[in-house]
């Protein structure tokens, strides 16, 4: 298959091409050799007395996923499968359910659903488990096996069991595959405020992103209140997208920084003259799901004071992934650096804690679902500067804004409270305007 190359620091936990040092072998010190030959040793009793035969290919590629998997949970072995699914994430379509999973002890669990694909439609979640396809138990089978069972050709059907913390049964579920196009961004108007709902970062997510802000103006014929971006269980992808949006409502200044193992590897990246919002009031959408590339953008515009900050704590995750070519058709993805908000803040664990809280009332569960972040994940870099802008959860609990029932709010006709109330924040602050009933999205 053909490689598959991506820009300098890419996909976040941002990904890069670098050739490997032929020469690293001479930094290796003689514990290093001890350690080697005690790593040989067992291979060679694995090949000798394990019960059934094992090739070395199997054993040599074990070996690297397991020492990968000691170091964080983002380093990886990338396979040839693997770049395909890099390739799927940052510009292809595929069919299948619109689902990102990892592996976590065994099991399968769900990163997040893409918005308007089958999995997004049946209710999955970030954080189920899925335990079975189609019946089989799934458990201990790799995360390639998973992912192949559940894609498959558009208009298939298949089951999946889903286990739900905080839910005693589990949920069966039966989807219909779909050819999934990545759409990574959205837009509707909603009386005078622009709604821009970015879903990836894949490879033109900026361009899109400024496309939506003039589409909104073209739409009312003239320039709205301001904008809601949503970016909500958005899990990230490419460094140079995020960068692309946070310079889209930003006129000057750094959007991020990435530092790696020495104090001198720093890079920086700056916005360019022009804010394509035209410093209209923004509104930032986040929660547990807003992650990476996801937190670039929030974390730019928070320390700008471009935007509120509203929602949910982000996910945590401040870390960049490189891909180092290994052969034609593998690599190893390797975490190089850390990255830093403009005010020298990292994410990493804490994630971006919103500038104001908004639960999620319209979700009946929102009370007891279990949230996930980057900090539940084992082996997850430390933060060594914690953030010093903590909110407490508990912050919202009394608060007489945030009493009312799910019930009740399907009453008023809200959907979904936290856009609702970011829409009507952002025609406060932009005029006395009402916020009216949305118009039909627009994918770009």
């Amino acid at each position: 298959m053909p490689r598959l190359f991506f820009p300098a620091t890419a996909l976040l936990g941002a990904l890069a091409l670098v050739p490997v040092a032929t020469s690293a072998m001479a930094a290796v010190d003689s514990n290093s050799y001890r350690e080697f030959d005690e790593f040989l040793d067992v291979f060679n009793r694995v090949k000798a007395d394990y019960v059934d035969k094992v090739d070395d290919k199997t054993l040599i590629k074990g070996a690297i996923s397991g020492m990968l998997a000691s170091l964080d949970p983002h380093s990886s072995y990338v396979d040839a499968l693997d770049f395909d699914n890099l390739k799927i994430q940052t510009e292809g379509n595929y069919g299948g359910l619109g689902l990102t999973v990892s592996m976590e002890d065994g099991a399968i669990k769900v990163i997040a659903p893409q918005e308007d694909t089958p999995a997004g439609r049946a209710g999955i979640r970030s954080g189920d488990y899925i335990t079975h396809i189609d019946g089989k138990l799934i458990y201990g089978e790799s995360l390639d096996e998973a992912i192949g069972g559940m894609r498959g050709k558009p208009g298939s059907k298949v089951a999946l069991t889903l286990v739900r913390p905080g839910r005693d049964k589990p949920i069966d579920v039966t989807l219909i595959r779909e050819v999934i196009v990545q759409k990574p961004v959205k837009w509707e108007v909603r009386g005078q405020v622009g709604y821009i709902n970015i879903n990836t970062f894949s490879e033109n997510t900026g361009a899109d992103t400024r496309a939506a802000i003039m589409a909104i103006d073209k739409s009312l014929g003239h320039r709205p209140l301001g904008y809601v971006v949503d970016l909500r269980d958005n899990g990230g992808g490419l460094l140079t997208q995020a960068i692309a949006v946070g310079d889209a409502f930003l006129d000057h200044g750094e959007i991020v920084s990435q530092r790696g193992r020495e104090k001198t590897d720093i890079e920086r990246y700056y916005a360019r003259p022009g804010d394509d919002a035209h410093g209209l009031p923004v509104i930032v959408l986040t929660n547990a799901g807003t992650a990476s590339a996801s937190e670039i953008v929030a974390g730019a515009l928070q320390d700008h004071h471009r935007a509120l900050i509203m929602g949910e704590k982000t996910f945590g995750k401040g870390s960049v992934q490189t891909v180092l070519p290994l052969g034609p058709n593998t690599a190893l993805r390797l975490t190089t650096a850390r990255y830093y908000t403009p005010s020298g803040r990292s994410v990493q664990e804490g994630g971006i804690e919103p500038d104001i809280r908004v639960p999620q009332l319209t979700d009946p569960d929102y009370k007891t679902r279990p949230v996930f972040r980057e900090a539940d994940l084992r082996r997850h870099l430390i933060n060594e500067v914690k953030a010093d802008n903590a909110i407490l959860e508990e912050d919202t609990k009394d608060d007489p804004r945030f009493t009312a029932t799910p019930e009740q709010l399907k009453k008023q006709g809200v959907e979904d409270f936290q856009l609702n109330y970011a829409l009507k924040t952002v025609a406060r602050l932009g005029g006395p305007v009402q916020v009216a009933a949305a118009t039909k999205p627009k994918a770009l």
